[in-house]
């Protein structure tokens, strides 16, 4: 043999260097064209994210009930029926496409807990189309009783106190039951009550949204009173949502105002109004000193109307001849004309009014300019 035949070092790394080569060559035919694939990955992602986000809208328009032709079906809950079987029901009547969807969305609202505490009661319930995911379960809240039902109008102005009689008058609930659950009762699918200062009916102030309702007789209180707390953020839209945000003040803040106009206006100037409060509130160097002096908060702390100088020196922080600034409440639960005004109100220099002999309210921009009016109205 040659002594290239025992050169095996020599030969090793021929070989080596051969397969080495292959595996490159192989690589680079695996590896192919560098734009071709990422033009593919480009397609998936667009073709991905498309799909996800008409998944997404199709369950958004479901969980908010967008686009949902009307229609009014009766639910019945039967004794051991669980949040899946709900779900099923829900959508068997129409009233949800994705009852998957609807379960999840339950095991946040904690509609089990809900089933087993009583609270969403066993026989038939009302719902309609017009139902978000949140609406419906609070449509399920109580027992029915009775087949018979009450309709209510409440006004606008009227405050929680007024509304809670008004309830317990037509037999909705005993006005005890219906005066617990306002102060205690935790509404937990409403953000914007007060759930951690519970003990008093004033919290809800504002929210009860003045309207028609039908309610049953001998009806759960929390279920009733959700009604009016559904049908607040039903009312509240997104320009009026838009508005608050744009206005630097809180929700609370403009529901306190309107409340306030809802009580002062006669009527026809509810943004002359608005403009006088915030005047007030924004010019608290100017010789109101920031104080709102509305009579109508001084009488909502003191239950009567015939107000004296006694009670303009009573320490209440609803008494706005001695605390600057807003009340810590709504007065009242004003409707959407007020609300409206207190997001909206007039440009005007105005500091203060006063009722005329016609029943409409006279306009100042100064104290002395007040002085001369009501001194010729006497």
């Amino acid at each position: 043999m040659s002594e290239e035949n025992f050169n095996t070092t020599g030969w090793d790394s021929q070989q080596v260097r051969r397969q080495a080569e292959q595996k490159r060559k192989k690589k680079k035919k695996k590896r192919g064209n560098p734009i071709l694939w990422g033009l593919i990955w480009l397609v998936f992602v667009v073709t991905a994210s498309a799909i996800l986000a008409g998944v997404g809208w199709l369950l958004a328009n479901d969980l908010c009930a967008f686009n949902k032709t009307y229609m009014e079906v009766e639910v019945t809950v039967e004794e051991g029926d669980t949040a899946a079987d709900i779900a099923k029901k829900l959508k068997e009547a129409g009233l949800v496409e994705y009852d998957w969807f609807f379960r999840m969305f339950s095991i946040l609202a904690k509609l089990d807990e809900k089933i087993e505490s009583g609270r969403v009661g066993v026989g038939p319930h009302t719902l309609n189309t017009d139902m978000d995911y949140r609406a419906l379960i609070t449509g399920l809240y109580g027992r029915r009783k009775t087949a018979d039902t009450v309709r209510i109008m409440i006004p606008e102005g009227y405050t929680v106190q007024q509304i809670l009689a008004l309830l317990a008058e037509n037999k909705v609930a005993s006005l005890e039951a219906l005066t617990d659950t306002a102060a205690n009762y935790v509404f937990e699918d409403y953000p914007f009550v007060d759930n951690e200062n519970l003990g008093s009916i004033q919290r809800l102030e504002g929210y009860l949204y003045p309207d028609t309702y039908e309610f049953y007789v001998n009806d759960n209180p929390a279920r009733a009173l959700s009604r009016f707390l559904d049908n607040f953020v039903a009312r509240i839209d997104e320009e009026m949502m838009k508005l608050i945000e744009e206005s630097g003040r809180s929700l609370h803040e403009i529901l306190t105002v309107a409340s306030l106009i809802e009580k002062e206006t006669d009527g026809s100037d509810r943004e002359k109004i608005a403009s006088v409060i915030y005047n007030r509130l924004n010019n608290p160097g100017f010789e109101t000193g920031g104080l709102l002096q509305v009579d109508a908060a001084l009488v909502y702390a003191t239950g009567h109307s015939e107000l004296t100088d006694a009670d303009k020196a009573i320490d209440s922080p609803y008494n706005l001849y001695a605390h600057k600034g807003l009340p810590p409440t709504p007065i009242c639960n004003p409707g959407r004309t007020s609300i409206w005004a207190a997001l909206t109100p007039a440009d005007t220099n105005y500091y203060y009014y006063v009722l005329g002999n016609e029943g409409k309210h006279i306009y100042s921009e100064t104290y002395a300019q007040h002085q001369r009016v009501i001194a010729g109205l006497k």
